[in-house]
Parts: C-alpha cells; structure tokens; sequence
C-alpha cells in the first residue's frame, strides 16, 4: 500500500477538501483507496458522509488504543472507498502519547496490517504536534496543498523544514510527491504572484493543476458528498480529476493490492 500524508500546518489551505476529492477521484479510476481522518475537527468524516453517531471505532481508537486496522476501517458511500474517521476524542491524543515509548510509530505499525487497499491517504491536522508526525513517519510520500496567498508561502518553509527533520529522525525514505496549488484565482494579480514564486523556488515539484475557488467544492462537504460526487461537471471537481491523473503518473511504480 502506499501512502500519502497530506500535510500543512497552516489551516484553511484546502487540506480536506484535497484528500476527500482525491481519495474519491483515486476509488473512481479503480485503486482499493483508504482515508485516514487525522484531524480532531473530523471534517473529512463529515464531508465523505459521515455522521459523528456512526464513528464507533476512530484514528484515536487506531493510534492511542491501539485497536486491531480492521476494527477501525468503516466503508463509505463511494464503491472503493474506505475511511478511518476522526472523533473528537483525538483532540486530547497529543497529550496521552507524550509519555508513551515510540509515540511517533503508531500509525507506521497500524498500517502495516493492510493488505487490502492500494493507496492511503492521511488527512493531517493544521499543526506539527504528534498527531501530524505520526503520519510523516508512516507515509512514503507527501502531499502539500498551498493556498495562493503570501502568509501561505513562510508555512511552506517551516513545513520543508520538519520534512527535513523527520527524514533525519525518523522516516528517512519520507518524500515529497507534489505541491498543490489551492484556491487559486486568476482575477487576483498576487495569486499569479505567488504560483509564479512557489514554481520557481520548487519547479517540476509543483502540480501542473491549479485547483480554483469554486462554490461547489464548498457546498459539498454541507451535503455529505465529496465535490466529485456532487457535482463532478465544476471546475473544481475536474480540477481534481486532473491532479489524481498527474498523482497516478508520479507515484512509484507498484503492483496494486490483490
């Protein structure tokens, strides 16, 4: 299986609407796909369709408690998509594992036990604390999505920064697949601006794919329903279409799961 965090730490950049539409657009071209809810607010739980009374087993249960992967895998709507969710209970997950030895290898272990999924996709917290380092250690790869605007650039610095520093500690195969460009708005003059400095910084490291403000990728989540599913004619949903294709064509070249 592989597997892809997709890390910020910078909140509001379209980390969750990432990872639904991805996981989603990944399950629809044939890939067994697993979601992994890493975030204590559980919105990739809520827009995939499920409802907090239907989370009976959770990433809290996965990491902390250390519950049996199959326990804690729930099916969804979207035939081939599978999820982890997230409860509320994961907001108090930092302090538990603080005392616990080889707190940063949880999630690493937990996803060994899988054999049933091809691709993985962990949707981190907007944060660097625990919770995030264990999907960096666990993931062979990184998904970063960055909103076009200027703050967005120095949490892009930091983020490379502790890539850096769990390659050296703990995950030294950890890469980076790509650079996401959200929210991106060819009306505003500093969007150009910052794609122009984020491509020239990080070249072929940036998706080709601009993902677009678009009112129905923010009316999905309302509705239960990955943007995709909702409506998978706006030009959000075929933006992520787009990247899942330019995903697909850099991950490493891996049998699929039987």
């Amino acid at each position: 299986m592989i597997r892809v965090a997709i890390a910020n730490q910078k909140g509001g950049v379209g980390k969750t609407t990432t990872a639904i539409n991805v996981a989603t657009a990944m399950a629809a071209t044939g890939w067994k796909t697993l979601l992994i809810d890493l975030d204590p607010q559980g919105n990739a739980s809520t827009g995939i369709g499920v409802s907090t009374g239907d989370r009976e087993r959770s990433s809290y249960d996965l990491i902390v408690d250390e519950l049996p992967l199959a326990e804690c895998i729930m099916p969804t709507r979207i035939p081939g998509l599978d999820l982890i969710a997230a409860t509320v209970d994961l907001s108090g997950a930092e302090v538990e594992l603080v005392a616990v030895e080889n707190r940063t290898d949880r999630l690493r272990r937990a996803l060994a036990q899988d054999s049933q999924h091809d691709i993985c996709f962990i949707d981190c917290p907007p944060s660097l604390g625990l919770l995030t380092l264990n999907a960096l250690a666990a993931a062979d790869t990184l998904l970063v999505p960055l909103q076009c605007e200027f703050f967005a650039l120095e949490g892009l610095s930091q983020l490379l920064q502790t890539v850096e520093r769990v390659q050296q500690r703990f995950n030294p195969d950890l890469g980076i697949i790509g650079v996401a460009l959200t929210m991106y708005d060819r009306r505003n003059r500093l969007t150009d601006q910052v794609s122009d400095d984020v491509r020239s910084c990080l070249g072929p490291l940036v998706f080709e794919t601009t993902i677009p403000r678009n009112v129905r990728l923010s009316e999905a989540p309302s509705h239960g329903l990955p943007a995709l599913v909702y409506d998978h004619t706006c030009p959000g949903s075929r933006a992520y279409m787009a990247l899942a294709r330019e995903l697909i064509a850099r991950l490493p070249e891996r049998r699929k799961a039987a």
